[in-house]
């Protein structure tokens, strides 16, 4: 089902795409919305919000054995199919307004998804190659912020279009993004056009990782560095020993990196202990197709 809401207008011009951003009603959400808020307003993109009923957790009400702990008191209790159904209602109505609001306070276009089955397949029906999915690291306040949830795991392994996994920590002013290129040109070409708006926004130079493996031909690389439309002084290319976790996490360290753009397409989602590298990050995660 989908809400429309009233639209303003940010002045900007109609980005290519929208701004994704799932509404669930924690905390981690809220943080989140206002971050998409803010990239819709300054890309001109329209800020599609979505809240999903879990048709599972509803499914599982139906069983007279199912059971919830609540998060405060830790005090267990039925899992009662109406109850929860109005808790849904609630959520949705405080994502709707918790949208309105966001977008009031940024401007710009935007509209509610409202939809019932399982988060993962919802959203993915939803994204489209263009869209620029926004994701806090895990849905509950209550899950450590370096954890990884299980909806972000899936859908950076699988949305169609960028996804940037927002950490609840501030991003340092005075560092640098980072970009890991690889051996497929037209998958760096993406990661570039994302650093260079991440660039632009926060005026940030960039440091450009060069695994041994990337191949990278040194016409190709000019023209990357072009590309970013960063002043030469700011762009520097840092050759990588090996693509392995630890080795990107110090030379990330040395970077003092602020931002981290990289393909799914890249040598270092092949290595094993790469995702708990990127759980353990604590700064903005780009994913590019």
């Amino acid at each position: 089902m989908m809400t429309e809401l009233p639209s303003g207008d940010s002045g900007q011009p109609a980005a290519k795409g929208r701004i994704l951003v799932l509404l669930d009603g924690s905390r981690v959400g809220y943080v989140v919305l206002d971050v998409a808020a803010a990239i819709a307003a300054r890309t001109g993109a329209e800020l599609q919000g979505v809240f999903v009923e879990e048709q599972n957790l509803l499914r599982s009400a139906g069983y007279g054995f199912a059971r919830e702990v609540g998060s405060v008191s830790g005090v267990s209790r039925p899992l009662d199919v109406t109850a929860l159904e109005q808790r849904m209602q609630r959520l949705a109505e405080q994502s709707r307004r918790a949208l309105a609001g966001a977008a009031g306070h940024y401007g710009g276009r935007y509209q509610l998804s409202i939809a019932r089955g399982s988060v993962v397949e919802e959203v993915l029906a939803l994204a489209e190659p263009e869209d620029l999915l926004v994701l806090g690291r895990a849905r509950w306040s209550t899950i450590p912020a370096g954890w990884l949830g299980s909806t972000a795991r899936a859908l950076l392994h699988r949305s169609p279009g960028r996804l940037l996994l927002w950490s609840h920590q501030q991003p340092p002013n005075h560092g640098r993004v980072v970009v890991f290129l690889n051996e497929h040109e037209g998958a760096n070409q993406r990661a570039i056009a994302a650093a260079a708006e991440a660039a632009a926004y926060s005026r940030q130079p960039v440091t450009l990782l060069l695994s041994g493996e990337a191949g990278v031909a040194p016409d190709a690389l000019a023209t990357l560095k072009r590309n970013l439309g960063v002043p030469e002084p700011d762009v520097r290319v840092v050759p990588l020993p090996s693509s392995d976790p630890a080795t990107v996490a110090r030379v990330l360290r040395q970077e003092k990196a602020s931002q981290l753009v990289l393909s799914r397409d890249c040598s270092l989602f092949r290595e094993p202990g790469a995702e708990n590298l990127l759980a353990a990050l604590h700064l903005p995660l780009t994913i590019t197709p």
